[in-house]
């Protein structure tokens, strides 16, 4: 049978089997659990940030249901487009308990439970509102990165549930997005460096909103209801040891060594071809910036290096033309002196400071070399 044929039949009849189990709601019994579930990073790039979703668990019921909003189909129609431009649609699921443990146990995750410590009205509610999101429209959402994801959508309903905004950021709301970033990427280098210079100016906002699971967890063990703590009782599932990834080319030597080639070997075609990248990648985080309905891809002042007038340099390098050769290099020269007093307090100066070095020395040695004076011999 066809794969994505297979896919289909499986999600109609998940969905059916959703449908008959709660589209009437059970009443919970007095022993019921209600609990926040984290699970730790993974090294895969869908992986990186962790995942968080929310555990029911009723025994007297026959119930230990795990409900995320995670999940997404990828024989969507275009799907890469769709996700660039950001129009995909999430939409939430429910697994069992012992399902959902050994998809973790199996990419060898750790798993963390924090238990709401609630009345049952509240746990029954939150019950009742999973259970018609689930059956409803209400299940999709469109994915945005800080704004819209598996975590904000759990703080939303939580907080939908609990009648107030109770469920709020508690720590690093000095730090910026993208410093709260950074450590997530630690063993991937290159995924390190094209995430700096493709966000734009919103992730430099200071990081006041919950989005990444491991800043929720850390903000339940202070959040207080009703003059609680909101959970008081904290469990590990699962532990396992996180192993890094090494990778011999995914390193700042490589890239390091990389850039420092591109100056030693001093060759015209290989300063043009640089250019012509460059100026390529500033096309791109243009456009992306225009085209896509993700914000942190908007107002990227990272253009400034990645600069698409290098393009028109790069036509003029090939004409011949000393004197636009000269223009568009200082040109660019001045715009790099700009984008270095934007950056001055941007957490990823040190990462873009190679590239920024290299394309000075080019441009500095290709003005100074294109100014010279030819000789007339009589």
């Amino acid at each position: 049978m066809n794969s994505s044929l297979f896919k289909k039949i499986f999600c109609f009849a998940l969905l059916i089997s959703s449908m008959s189990s709660f589209g009437q709601n059970r009443i919970l019994s007095k022993n019921a659990r209600v609990s926040i579930i984290t699970c730790e990073t993974g090294n895969e790039s869908y992986s990186l940030f962790g995942h968080t979703a929310i555990r029911i668990t009723d025994l007297e019921n026959n119930l230990d249901l795990v409900y995320n909003y995670g999940a997404f189909d990828f024989a969507t129609p275009n799907f890469v487009a769709k996700f660039a431009k950001g129009d995909l649609q999430y939409f939430a699921v429910v697994n069992a308990y012992s399902d959902f443990m050994t998809q973790y146990t199996y990419e060898q995750r750790s798993v963390y439970e924090q238990k709401l410590n609630v009345p049952l009205i509240y746990k029954q509610k939150l019950f009742d509102n999973l259970s018609t999101a689930l059956a409803s429209s209400e299940s999709y959402y469109t994915y945005k990165f800080i704004d819209k994801n598996c975590t904000s959508m759990v703080v939303d309903i939580l907080n939908k549930t609990l009648g107030s905004k109770i469920i709020v950021k508690k720590t690093d709301t000095d730090k910026t997005y993208r410093s709260i970033l950074y450590p997530y990427f630690d063993n991937s280098f290159y995924e390190k460096l094209g995430t700096s210079i493709i966000f734009g100016k919103k992730v430099d906002e200071y990081g006041t909103k919950i989005f990444l699971p491991l800043e929720l967890h850390k903000s339940l063990k202070q959040i207080k209801f009703e003059n609680y703590l909101l959970c008081k009782e904290s469990k590990t599932l699962l532990e396992f040891k996180k192993e890094s990834h090494n990778s011999w080319w995914d390193t700042i030597y490589t890239y390091v060594l990389f850039l420092g080639l591109i100056l030693i070997l001093n060759k015209k075609s290989i300063d043009q071809f640089y250019f012509l990248i460059m100026g390529l990648l500033g096309l791109f985080f243009g456009f992306m910036g225009f085209y896509s309905f993700h914000e942190e891809l908007a107002y990227n002042y990272n253009i400034l290096l990645f600069n698409p007038t290098l393009l028109v340099l790069y036509y003029y390098m090939l004409r011949k033309n000393k004197k636009w050769t000269i223009n568009l290099s200082v040109i660019n020269i001045l715009f790099i002196v700009a984008y270095l007093i934007i950056m001055i307090n941007k957490a990823h100066l040190l990462i873009v400071l190679p590239l920024v070095i290299t394309s000075l020395v080019l441009l500095t040695k290709i003005a100074i070399k294109n100014s010279k004076r030819i000789p007339i011999i009589v």
